[in-house]
């Protein structure tokens, strides 16, 4: 018999696949500025090294837009490093009109350490307080965006900033456990219990999914959308997988929406939005038992047109 501790471990052993080389590394040029190689030179661009809690060191990409008012901080899924999401958020950069900041997990890319879920949640951490020392961002002028994996460390960190301006979950999971089998109760030795953790936002949340992705169901979205406090209008992408929504015009047209919406308002607690999602869906099929290596195994996010197939 298993004990909760053993599961857990395993399941974060099925759950993370950093890209193996890492596809950049850093290190300090003439000036004595941390730069990274393997990216383009961007003189608009902070190359950090960021201390945790657990004692790793965090390698993080804070683009600046001087059009700016919002930032966005972005957590990415289980099979990228900061090398291969460097063009994406370029592109988030000057399309949403905000500043970026994207980071790798322990034991990701440049950074040390090893990756689990407690790691994750001390590196977002991590993350927020250079935010606020080092830029003076508030969680007023804050926008947390978890893709996949990455809707963990960010449902953590907004369930603990009651002001935040928004959250973006994209492709986002209830909780490990439930992506591999669909259980109705959660188990101590779940990993990211997004399920409970949602219920103590307090901003809006945007959430982003597509009908046909068969590493984590729609309704791990659909589920997410009805249990947020204050639910924005979501986006479920027909056709879309896990790894493509980029491609998808709607997605940077609703995501320039949402951004552009809290630039300079914010939805008042107790104003839940209700009603049906905008746009159309086939019925939802129930949830199905694959293999744990066969949902969590994640493509080379730079083998596709988007950015990865991760969890």
């Amino acid at each position: 018999m298993f004990s909760g501790c053993s599961v857990s471990s395993l399941a974060a052993k099925f759950t993370f696949f950093p890209p193996d080389p890492p596809t950049y590394s850093v290190k300090k040029d003439d000036s004595g500025r941390l730069v990274a190689s393997g990216v383009p030179r961007d003189h608009s661009m902070d190359v950090l090294l960021l201390d945790t809690k657990h004692g790793t060191k965090l390698v993080a990409f804070y683009l600046k837009n001087p059009c700016a008012r919002l930032t966005v901080l972005y957590s990415h899924g289980n099979a990228a490093d900061l090398g291969q999401l460097y063009d994406l958020f370029v592109q988030l950069k000057v399309n949403l009109r905000v500043n970026l900041m994207g980071y790798d997990y322990s034991g990701y890319g440049a950074s040390t350490g090893k990756p689990s879920e407690y790691n994750t949640y001390a590196d977002i951490e991590a993350v927020y307080q250079c935010l606020q020392t080092e830029y003076g961002v508030g969680q007023e002028d804050l926008i947390l965006y978890g893709q996949s994996v990455g809707s963990g460390p960010t449902l953590h960190l907004a369930a603990h900033l009651p002001r935040l301006r928004g959250v973006v979950l994209h492709s986002a999971i209830l909780s490990g456990l439930r992506v591999v089998c669909h259980v109705k109760f959660s188990f101590c030795f779940d990993i990211y219990k997004n399920i409970d953790k949602i219920k103590k936002v307090k901003c809006p949340v945007f959430v982003i999914h597509g009908t046909e992705d068969d590493v984590v169901n729609w309704l791990h979205g659909h589920g997410l959308w009805k249990l947020a406090k204050e639910p924005y209008d979501p986006l479920w992408i027909k056709g879309g997988g896990h790894c493509n929504l980029e491609l998808y015009p709607d997605y940077i047209r609703h995501l320039c929406k949402f951004i552009r919406k809290w630039r300079t308002s914010r939805l008042q607690p107790g104003s839940r939005r209700s009603g049906k999602p905008s746009n159309s869906l086939p019925p939802a099929p129930p949830p199905s038992r694959p293999t744990v290596a066969a949902k969590l195994d994640a493509g080379n996010p730079s083998a596709g047109a988007a950015h990865g197939e991760d969890v």
